[in-house]
């Protein structure tokens, strides 16, 4: 009986069929209504502990990763929109005769003076060490997919955060239920043995 519980427990750190998860796959937090349905003797206590706080170290794991993404995308994301802002402003240029006159970033603390003639493309980098030149409109295109796309990405990202906090806290509680649900059957046992040694004393005055 107990390896079965243990079975149930288990699975909710994988992405089963029959475990409910969020919409990107993460599993959600077995909930301890009653202890005794996860363990049914002193003996399952710390074996079922162990899985819990298993689980636990998984959801932090994804926890972390998470705050990682969503540190590089909030990097990355004002980038992106300066970049676009940058071809739509050129888009808006591009049929007047006169050059743009600018200045562009050689180092964070160095900067240009240039003029920039009306142009029908513009050079984006992709990252790896690679540029590619786009038509004007492609890249508008371009980076106003990759613009939604990381924002669609930042949203999840905090929507999973918020989930694995609740998965974290759901499974601390279960953590709580069941060693108090252990410390009152310690309790129980020992009156028990107390009641046991007293009647055996009385027997033995009776004798």
């Amino acid at each position: 009986m107990a390896t079965t519980k243990g079975k149930e427990v288990e699975t909710a750190g994988r992405n089963d069929a029959a475990t409910p998860a969020n919409p990107r796959g993460i599993p959600q937090a077995p909930f301890v209504d009653k202890v005794e349905d996860y363990v049914t003797s002193r003996a399952d206590v710390e074996p079922t502990l162990r899985r819990f706080q298993e689980l636990i170290a998984k959801y932090q794991f994804m926890e972390q990763n998470l705050q990682r993404r969503v540190v590089g995308l909030k990097d990355k994301m004002p980038d992106i929109q300066k970049t676009l802002d940058t071809v739509r402003f050129l888009q808006m240029r591009k049929d007047e005769e006169d050059p743009i006159e600018t200045t562009f970033e050689l180092n964070e603390t160095l900067h240009a003076k240039a003029k920039i003639p009306p142009t029908d493309e513009v050079y984006i980098w992709l990252g790896a060490n690679v540029m590619l030149s786009y038509p004007i409109e492609e890249a508008e295109q371009l980076l106003d997919l990759k613009l939604k796309a990381a924002t669609q990405s930042l949203q999840n990202c905090e929507e999973d955060l918020d989930f694995l906090r609740e998965q974290i806290t759901t499974m601390e509680v279960a953590i709580a239920r069941v060693y108090n649900w252990d410390v009152v059957q310690k309790r129980k046992e020992k009156e028990e043995e107390e009641k046991t040694k007293g009647k055996k004393s009385e027997t033995a005055e009776d004798g």
